[in-house]
């Protein structure tokens, strides 16, 4: 038996991604990733599996200090493309030989991260999405910000969390040759000034180019995202580009290039479950064809970085959340009444393709980071092939967490998860409330909870009403009163209700001490934790991290406020603050006694700073017990995808909290 994880075990965790299967069904490249916590770096590199086993697991692209991923096969299989990072800035398209011998080329080198890469189908070119570098737009910042001229701003989307400025550098389609002979091209397309491309896919013919992007004028009040198709430089054709309304994303082309699967959203009416939908290369102007309504689940989950739908013959597959978990399906586009789930179980699937016949997949499960495994179709089991968590589960007491549900006065019932500790008990309790809020927790491994339980927590969590993973109904129950659709409790309503119910439920299911509970989470969960320590004193401490504080100021100060709280609020803020401000914990913080612990990152766009310093000022003022930790440069990852240092530094910081404020462990 381990020991419990503890936060320098970050440093050991090993995941893989993005697998893609040989055309000819015999190999799967993946990448694996590594945290280096003294480089204060993560590590990836790309591997080679054999799908039958042989050969076994084994690095292919170089190792060391390079960052390789995105590995894509060329269309005889030749060849495999990498996105590289090996020399200082920037990134690079390595195209490396598989078989038949020869040296690696770089065909581009880009000052900005190259998002994603496409063979042409006859293998002569390559798609690239990136961005235009900053220096490039601005100069190069040999005196900080201070040389740089003045950014004129004209849209509300012009920057992103761990991105930056984004108006003036939008995210675009170029073409580069395979054999490295020439530089990087842009595709012109009728895109909007300052819209971000998204995804991008080859016609079969080789003579088009599709993508998403906004075209119109207002494109950022209206939020829709037409699918577009382009002709390939040096091809003749026409652009194409479907109506106004809707909003899609990455495409991808059938076999015979008559139609394009994409996944369909609705950003400005929010929260929808995603769907994949099918529309007529010869007929954009006509409303897609709609596969997955018959589930009624979110068909890209956001959190993993769900891919595009991938065609096999007339049929697509793709991703779907699950009350906690993310499954496998595969629809008939032919007859799309019932998907197929075609993994499932108790996991969260990653990463996926098909090819040649095979069906590859990576997935994390409650006790392992993730593995690479291969899709038995006639029986549904799955044969991994890698063993990358064996290390540290032979060091560390990983242990399950109990599932259990709580009902709500609408009669459907909340899923929830206890996990006891794996360390020396404290006999006292972490009530986790994830972000979002349309989202999940999910079944799949999360650091945050291993090590809460090995610091001796018991670990509960929830996916309340709000949540991903369920009905849509479900996720919009939280609109606000004013939404003229949908209408429901707004935030702080019914989800604070259930989460207030699963801590009531846990404490007679599991014996919990209700005088020793804490609660804590992120983003809208650290909003949450605000609210929650507002309208109760039930908690002996409350961590409340990169929270939303103060609707009424976020919805100026966001990346993404001014259209996702006008859309969950129901009214603009113009019209009625007031309504705003019913919805922020800022308003009660008079209320709040309960001890309060205060993360945030320096660097943060989404919930800016701001949203912690008005909190921590308010109680500062009224005598609160309040601390206020800020980690300088952070953005909203921090906790997830941040510089791995501060990931430690973090859950050092709310372990030591909650130790002062619950008690050290106790023997027994």
């Amino acid at each position: 038996m381990g020991r419990g994880m503890v936060p320098s075990d970050i440093g050991a965790l090993v995941a893989p991604g993005d697998p893609r299967v040989s055309p000819d069904g015999s190999t799967v490249a993946y990448t694996v990733t590594t945290v280096d916590l003294e480089a204060n770096q993560y590590r990836s590199q790309v591997w080679l599996a054999g799908v039958g086993g042989s050969p076994p697991p084994r690095p292919f692209s170089r190792g060391g200090e390079a960052r390789d991923g995105k590995p894509r096969w060329s269309p005889d299989g030749g060849r495999l493309a990498v996105v590289s990072h090996r020399e200082g800035a920037g990134s690079q398209v390595v195209v490396l030989p598989v078989t038949g011998g020869g040296e690696p080329i770089t065909v581009a080198r880009w000052p900005e991260e190259i998002e994603d890469l496409v063979w042409s189908p006859d293998g002569s070119r390559l798609a690239l999405l990136t961005r235009e570098g900053e220096a490039r737009t601005y100069g190069p910042q040999v005196g900080g910000d201070r040389d740089r001229p003045p950014r004129r701003l004209t849209r509300f989307v012009n920057r992103l969390d761990n991105v930056g400025w984004t108006q003036d550098r939008p995210r675009r389609v170029l073409v580069v040759r395979a054999d490295g002979t020439g530089a990087p091209e842009q595709v012109p397309g009728p895109g909007a000034a300052g819209a971000d491309a998204n995804g991008v896919a080859w016609s079969p013919d080789g003579s088009r180019l599709a993508w998403c992007q906004p075209v119109a004028d207002d494109w950022d009040l209206a939020l829709t995202q037409p699918l577009l198709l382009v002709p390939v430089p040096g091809r003749e054709g026409r652009r194409a580009v479907t109506g106004r309304e809707g909003s899609f994303s990455r495409p991808s082309f059938s076999a015979d290039g008559r139609s394009v699967a994409a996944v369909a959203s609705d950003p400005a009416d929010p929260p929808r479950n995603s769907q994949i939908v099918l529309l007529r290369t010869d007929a954009l102007g006509e409303d897609p064809a709609v596969l997955t309504t018959a589930i009624d689940r979110n068909c890209a989950p956001s959190l993993i970085g769900a891919r595009e739908p991938v065609w096999e013959g007339d049929s697509l597959w793709f991703q779907v959340e699950d009350r906690g978990s993310v499954h496998l399906y595969r629809v008939d586009t032919g007859a799309p009444d019932v998907p197929e789930r075609m993994v499932e179980g108790d996991l969260v699937v990653t990463g996926f393709d098909v090819a040649g016949g095979v069906v590859a997949f990576t997935a994390t499960s409650a006790t392992s980071t993730g593995e690479l495994y291969i899709l038995d179709r006639d029986t549904g089991a799955h044969t991994r092939l890698t063993t990358l968590g064996e290390r540290l589960a032979a060091r560390l007491t990983l242990a399950e967490a109990e599932h259990f549900t709580v009902p709500t006065v609408d009669g459907e019932a909340v899923d929830a998860w206890y996990l006891a500790p794996t360390g020396p008990t404290r006999n006292a309790t972490l009530l986790n409330v994830h972000g979002g809020p349309f989202s999940q927790y999910t079944v799949g491994f999360f650091d945050e909870f291993a090590i809460q339980a090995g610091d001796g927590f018991g670990v509960l969590w929830s996916n309340p009403r709000g949540s991903s993973g369920r009905s849509e109904a479900w996720g919009r129950s939280i609109r606000g009163p004013m939404c003229a659709e949908d209408p429901g409790s707004g935030w702080g309503g019914v989800d604070a209700d259930d989460v207030m119910a699963v801590a009531d439920a846990a404490i007679e299911r599991f014996g919990l001490d209700p005088d020793r509970i804490g609660i804590l989470g992120g983003s809208y969960g650290g909003y949450m934790t605000s609210w929650v320590i507002g309208h109760t004193d039930r908690f002996a401490a409350a961590c409340s991290e990169r929270a939303v504080n103060d609707q009424l100021t976020m919805v100026s100060t966001s990346d993404i406020g001014t259209s996702f709280q006008r859309a969950y609020v129901g009214v603009s803020h113009v019209d009625d603050p007031g309504e705003y401000l019913r919805m922020s914990p800022i308003t009660y913080a008079r209320a709040i006694t309960t001890p309060l612990l205060i993360l945030h990152g320096d660097g943060d766009l989404r919930c800016p700073v701001s949203q912690a310093e008005e909190l921590w000022t308010a109680l500062r003022l009224l005598g609160r017990e309040v601390e206020f930790v800020r980690f300088p440069g952070a953005g909203h990852e921090l906790s997830r995808s941040g510089p791995p240092k501060q990931r430690v530094w973090r859950a050092e910081v709310v372990l030591d909290w909650f130790s002062r404020c619950l008690g050290p462990p106790r023997a027994g």
